[in-house]
């Protein structure tokens, strides 16, 4: 019987404790400063109005067959952003690939990467080229 008290006055206790830390006030991801806020439907369309110059290209792949196996992949990458480059007139840090247009060269592993992707350029005001997939692909 008394180790039955014992628990009865034992269990009020704990239930305290549980009630006592749901009323303290819980940071929120707010306060902590990790929330970043999608941008809005106006800022997406002044960032497709800084659009200087686009422009769609079918770029061959073919160099990056000529390198070993397990190196076709990234040397697809490399061929893609050298074409872009060129054709462009940009410099090799301003250019960004997509990565709709990184998961279709990776598509089918390091070893077999497309032989040509058609791909749709656009420079903004600032000189930032992006490199995205073609419509229709």
């Amino acid at each position: 019987m008394i180790a039955e008290e014992a628990l009865s006055e034992e269990k009020p206790a704990i239930e305290k404790s549980v009630s006592d830390s749901e009323t303290e006030p819980k940071e929120t991801m707010e306060e902590v400063g990790e929330v970043k806020e999608k941008p809005s439907k106006e800022e997406r369309k002044e960032k497709e109005e800084d659009i200087v110059e686009e422009r769609i290209y079918t770029v061959p792949l073919q160099r990056a067959w000529i390198v070993p196996r397990s190196k076709r992949g990234a040397k697809a990458v490399r061929v893609l952003r050298d074409f872009i480059r060129r054709h462009m007139k940009a410099d090799m840090d301003s250019i960004k690939i997509s990565n709709e247009v990184n998961e279709k060269i990776w598509a089918r592993g390091i070893k077999k990467p497309p032989r040509k992707i058609r791909v749709r350029a656009t420079k903004d005001s600032e000189g930032i080229i992006t490199v995205h997939l073609a419509e229709g692909n």
